[in-house]
């Protein structure tokens, strides 16, 4: 087991389950925000967690255990005895499955140690923004099974051990018999896992809806501020059109991730304040407090994941030979803030540098 504070070896939950004997063990590698509160969840649905992260965190988690809420209302809350939460990487030894949470630039140092700490050959599930991830781990660790996860949610830590999904959505992974079993003993509490058939559709199709991670950040407002201004709303629409257009000419088809098909996604973010508000956002529920987590790296001061969500389409552009002239100008206001340029955006200010002179500020007719 990993060092820390320990799991009981049939440990009763917050939702009634207990361990399953013989369950793969899952370890969490990258327990942040999202890694506590997917570990969690399913520790609380009687799967075998082990998490690993930062002291800060572990000393957190300690004192408090884990706290999980939603924007739906429900609550479950761990006792720290439960919880077994190591800072080493010495930790993947005993992992059947790896949950990997860690930021996108820190792919190949996490490869690296799930390489040399696991000796189960576990399979990896990347929960990883970004597209490309997956084909990086395939890479690095060539032995190993590693499945294409997704998170389509919005997870906020509010201090003392508490983690809140501040949207809806629930958890996706690639269909195979890890992900079918993990799925199955989860079950239909919180944290539930579905699987999917074609990851990499629906990959992008999450990364269309997350072009708005960026816009939030610069923004420097709550999600639902941020998207209650039809201007900053435009800049999104403009940046998911012309991802569009470059699925199509790559032959790629992203798949529905949410209430509104790709195609119509633009529109539906373009629309009046008055139709959006009454219609989109009746339907994908958002907590008042959530932000997204590239919003939460720019106020810590830490490198965001700006390259593997609007500079994917970025680099889908180049690879087609052509520009992606919206997606590149947010990539670059992201750059800037990251480099210590503290400036926070108006929605006439974004929607006038960043499509002044493009063509998708034309494509809308609003």
């Amino acid at each position: 087991m990993a060092s820390g504070f320990r799991t009981r070896a049939s440990p009763p939950t917050a939702a009634g389950a207990e361990q399953v004997p013989g369950a793969p063990h899952i370890v969490v590698l990258g327990a942040g925000s999202v890694g506590c509160f997917i570990g969690g969840a399913w520790l609380a649905a009687g799967c075998s967690v082990s998490l690993i992260g930062r002291e800060r965190i572990q000393a957190e988690l300690k004192a408090n255990g884990i706290g999980l809420s939603d924007h739906a209302g429900w609550r479950i809350h761990l006792a720290a005895d439960l919880i077994d939460f190591a800072t080493k990487p010495a930790a993947l030894a005993n992992a059947d499955i790896v949950a990997l949470c860690v930021k996108s630039s820190d792919t190949q140092a996490a490869a690296k140690q799930i390489a040399t700490h696991a000796r189960k050959k576990p399979a990896v599930i990347s929960f990883q923004n970004g597209v490309s991830n997956v084909d990086s781990l395939k890479s690095l660790l060539p032995r190993l099974e590693v499945v294409q996860g997704m998170v389509p949610f919005n997870v906020a830590s509010l201090g003392k051990g508490r983690f809140h999904k501040g949207t809806s959505g629930e958890l996706a992974a690639g269909e195979s018999e890890v992900t079918r079993r993990l799925a199955a003993q989860i079950g239909d509490r919180p944290g539930r896992l579905r699987v999917e058939k074609d990851m990499r559709s629906v990959a992008w199709g999450k990364l269309l809806i997350n072009l708005n991670n960026a816009v939030n950040a610069l923004s420097g407002e709550t999600l639902l501020d941020q998207l209650g201004k039809r201007d900053y709303r435009r800049v999104v629409a403009a940046s998911i059109v012309e991802a569009l257009e470059l699925l199509k000419a790559a032959g790629i088809e992203p798949a529905q991730v949410g209430p509104v098909p790709p195609k119509l996604l633009p529109h539906a973010i373009a629309a009046p304040d008055f139709v959006f508000k009454n219609l989109l956002l009746r339907v994908q529920k958002i907590d008042a407090h959530a932000r997204s987590s590239m919003a939460d790296d720019l106020a810590a001061g830490r490198e965001t994941e700006i390259d593997y969500l609007n500079g994917e389409v970025v680099r889908l552009a180049r690879s087609l030979g052509r520009e992606a002239p919206v997606n590149s100008a947010i990539v670059s206001l992201v750059k800037q803030r990251e480099a210590g340029v503290e400036r926070l955006w108006s929605p006439d200010q974004l929607r006038k540098y960043v499509l002044e002179g493009h063509r998708g500020v034309a494509i809308f007719g609003y």
